[in-house]
C-alpha cells in the first residue's frame, strides 16, 4: 500500500469498562464524545474479549493470539515465553513505517520487554513525537475507570437509586453504591477520549485517523470481572473510519450484531496498515463489509484468577452463551482478596452467609453447573441456565462442538496445570507431549458429573500421561460421595503418583469424602514452601474446601503461607488461616495493599 494511502491508527482501550455509554442504550451514562463517535463509526453490538480478567485478555490484544494457546499466559499473573518467530502486531506494524506508541499499560502477561516493541512506551508515548511524515499507530490506556475505582467510598454522580441491581446481585446499598460509582468514572473515560479526539483535530489529522475504541474485558461489579458472563466478557467495541478510509468497514452508523472478539483487533491493524496478516494470529481482520450474526462466535476462557485455580471456556454467538466449568466442584464464589476490597462483593457475602440470599442470588456461592446455556436475550443477566431443555438442544449441541473444536484448534494449555513444563506454544505442540483430545475427553466427562463417568476415570487414573492422570482425579474429585468406594484406589495414587498436581485432587477426595487424616497432611506437607508457586496454590485451595477443623493441625503450615513472600500464596493462606480461626468475616483484611508488588506490567488484578 502506498505511504500516502496508509491510515493513522488511534486505539483507545479502556480498562475493567463494559459498554455502559449512551449509544449502547445505558440510560445513565453521560459519554457525548464515545456517543458522536459511534455515530461515525461502525458499533459492534456483540464484542467480548478473549479473557475477563486484564493479563490475559492484554496478551491476546498484543498477539492476536487466544493466551490459552501460550500457557502460562492464560493465568492471572503470569510471564509466558513467547516463540522468537511470534512477531506482536507493534513489531509488524513498526517494520511497515509506522511509529507505534503505548501510553503507558502494558501488562502482557509474557516475558516481553516493552522497550524493545515500541518505539515509546511511557505517559509521555504520542504521535505527535513521531518523524515528520511517518503513519502512527498510537495507543492510550485509561486507567481510571478500573475496579479499584470503586473501592474508595464516594458520592456518585448516579443516584444509587436509579441503578439497576442485576438479578444474581442483592438489592443493597453497598452493591448499588458501587454500580453507581463506576459511572463517575465513566465519564472522566468520555472525557478523556474527547481531548485525544481534540488532539488529532488540531493537529490536522482527523481526517487521515481511523479511531478504535475498546476495553480489555468487562467489569466490574460482582460476578462481572474474572467471569465468563457476558458481564465479564462483553465490551464496547467503536470503530470510527474518516471519509478516504469509510469504504474498508460498513455504512457510518451500522450496529453490528454478529459476535466478535477483540482477539480480530490485532489482525484488523495489520490489515489496516497495508502488511500481510500473519498465520500465528487466530482471528479474520475487522476491515470488511460483511458479518453474519448466524455464524459469528467469540470465544472466551478462564483459569486461574489470582489465588484461585479454574478452568472454565465459553462461547458466544449473537444471542447465546454456552459455558463448560470444568471444576464443577468449586463454588464461583471462592475469595479473591483483591476482588473483595470492593464493598459489593462483601455485601454479597454477607447475605450468603446470614441466609438472606434467594436461590438465585445465592447459586454463586454454591458448586457450579458443568455446563451451562443462556438466551441473552429473554435473560441478559444469565440466570436461567437452559442446558436439558429440549427447545434449546440444537442450540446446545451446534455451541458445544463449536467449543470442541476451538480448543482443539487453538491447542488449548489451559488443561495442563500451571508451571507444567509442558506449557507454552512451541513445547505443547511437540508430538507425544500434551494428547490434548484424549484430556479433553475425560475433562469433558468431569463437566456431565455423572457417576456412570466413574469408569472412565479410574482408567485415566492408569493413562502415562499426567495431564490424564490428573483429570481423572479430577473426575472423581467432582463426583463427590458417588466416588467414595474408590478410596484404596486413591490412596494407591496419592503414595504412588509422582505428579502432586495428580496427587493433589486424589488427597482432597479421601480427605473430604472419607474422612482420611493422611490425606490432609499431604496437602499439607504440599502447601509448604518447598514446593512451586502453582503446587502449593492447588493445595492450600484443597485445603480451602475441607472443613476448618480438619486443616487446624497443620496452622504452622497455613500461617507460613500466610506470612509469604509470594502474592497469591500469601493470599490463599490469609483466607485459609482466617477460617481455621475462626475469625473470618467478608472485611477480613486478606489483602495487603503494604505488600502488593507494583510494576511496570500494570498493578492490581
Amino acid at each position: 500500500m502506498p505511504p500516502d494511502q496508509r491510515p493513522n491508527i488511534l486505539w483507545i482501550v479502556g480498562e475493567d469498562c463494559p459498554p455502559r455509554f449512551g449509544c449502547y442504550g445505558d440510560p445513565h451514562a453521560r459519554t457525548p464524545h464515545l456517543d458522536a463517535l459511534a455515530r461515525r463509526g461502525v458499533v459492534f453490538e456483540h464484542a467480548f474479549s478473549a479473557a475477563p480478567v486484564c493479563a490475559p485478555s492484554r496478551f491476546a490484544l498484543l498477539t492476536g493470539v487466544a493466551p490459552e494457546s501460550n500457557a502460562p499466559a492464560n493465568h492471572q499473573r503470569a510471564r509466558a515465553e513467547i516463540p522468537g518467530w511470534m512477531r506482536t502486531y507493534p513489531e509488524i506494524l513498526r517494520d511497515l513505517g509506522y511509529y507505534c506508541t503505548n501510553n503507558a499499560k502494558t501488562d502482557y502477561n509474557a516475558t516481553l520487554d516493552p522497550a524493545a516493541i515500541w518505539h515509546e512506551s511511557s505517559p509521555d508515548a504520542h504521535w505527535r513525537n513521531r518523524p515528520a511524515g511517518a503513519p502512527f499507530l498510537a495507543v492510550f490506556n485509561f486507567d481510571g475507570t478500573h475496579e479499584s475505582s470503586v473501592f474508595t467510598p464516594e458520592t456518585p454522580e448516579v443516584a444509587p437509586t436509579a441503578v439497576r441491581v442485576p438479578a444474581y446481585l442483592p438489592d443493597t446499598p453497598a452493591v448499588r453504591g458501587d454500580l453507581a460509582r463506576h459511572y463517575r468514572h465513566i465519564a472522566n473515560l468520555d472525557a478523556f477520549v474527547g481531548e485525544l479526539l481534540a488532539q488529532l483535530t488540531a493537529d490536522g489529522l482527523a481526517g487521515d485517523t481511523i479511531v478504535i475504541h475498546t476495553s480489555d474485558h468487562g467489569g466490574v461489579h460482582p460476578r462481572s470481572k474474572r467471569f465468563l458472563y457476558d458481564e465479564g466478557l462483553h465490551v464496547p467495541l467503536i470503530i470510527a473510519a474518516p471519509d478516504r478510509f469509510a469504504a474498508r468497514f460498513p455504512a457510518r452508523g451500522t450496529r453490528i450484531e454478529a459476535a466478535v472478539s477483540t482477539i480480530r483487533i490485532p489482525p484488523t491493524l495489520v490489515d489496516l496498515a497495508g502488511g500481510e496478516i500473519p498465520g500465528h494470529m487466530q482471528g479474520l481482520s475487522l476491515a470488511q463489509q460483511a458479518f453474519d450474526p448466524a455464524a459469528g462466535l467469540a470465544f472466551g476462557m478462564r483459569n486461574r484468577m489470582d489465588e484461585r485455580p479454574d478452568v472454565i471456556r465459553t462461547v458466544r454467538d449473537a444471542r447465546y452463551r454456552y459455558i463448560r466449568n470444568y471444576h464443577p466442584h468449586r463454588p464461583h464464589g471462592r475469595h479473591l482478596g483483591f476482588a473483595w476490597l470492593a464493598a459489593a462483593y462483601q455485601s454479597w457475602e454477607e447475605g450468603h452467609r446470614a441466609g438472606r440470599l434467594d436461590p438465585v442470588q445465592d447459586a454463586f456461592w454454591r458448586p457450579k453447573p458443568g455446563v451451562e446455556l443462556y438466551d441473552t436475550v429473554r435473560d441478559p443477566d444469565q440466570v436461567v441456565n437452559l442446558v436439558g431443555d429440549p427447545h434449546h438442544a440444537a442450540v446446545e449441541e451446534r455451541l458445544a462442538r463449536a467449543l470442541r473444536a476451538h480448543l482443539l484448534a487453538v491447542h488449548d494449555n489451559g488443561f495442563l496445570p500451571e508451571g507444567s513444563p509442558v506449557e507454552g506454544y512451541e513445547r505443547s505442540r511437540e508430538p507425544g507431549r500434551y494428547p490434548l483430545e484424549r484430556v479433553l475427553d475425560v475433562a469433558d466427562a468431569v463437566t456431565r458429573q455423572d457417576p456412570a463417568e466413574l469408569p472412565r476415570f479410574l482408567r485415566a487414573l492408569d493413562d502415562p500421561d499426567a495431564t490424564v492422570r490428573r483429570w481423572g482425579a479430577i473426575g472423581i474429585l467432582a463426583l463427590g460421595a458417588a466416588a467414595t468406594e474408590q478410596a484404596a484406589r486413591l490412596r494407591a495414587v496419592v503414595g504412588n503418583d509422582p505428579d502432586p498436581f495428580v496427587v493433589i485432587p486424589a488427597a482432597e477426595s479421601l480427605a473430604r469424602f472419607a474422612g482420611d487424616e493422611n490425606a490432609v497432611a499431604v496437602l499439607s506437607g504440599l502447601s509448604a514452601a518447598a514446593h512451586p508457586a502453582p503446587v502449593r496454590l492447588e493445595a492450600l485451595n484443597a485445603l480451602t474446601a475441607l472443613p476448618p477443623e480438619h486443616v487446624r493441625p497443620f496452622r504452622d503450615t497455613v500461617a507460613a503461607a500466610a506470612d509469604d513472600d509470594h502474592e497469591y500464596v500469601r493470599g490463599a493462606g490469609r483466607y485459609l488461616l482466617f477460617q481455621i480461626e475462626g475469625t473470618y468475616t467478608p472485611q477480613s483484611p486478606v489483602f495487603l495493599w503494604e505488600r502488593f508488588a507494583f510494576t511496570a506490567q500494570g498493578a492490581g488484578s
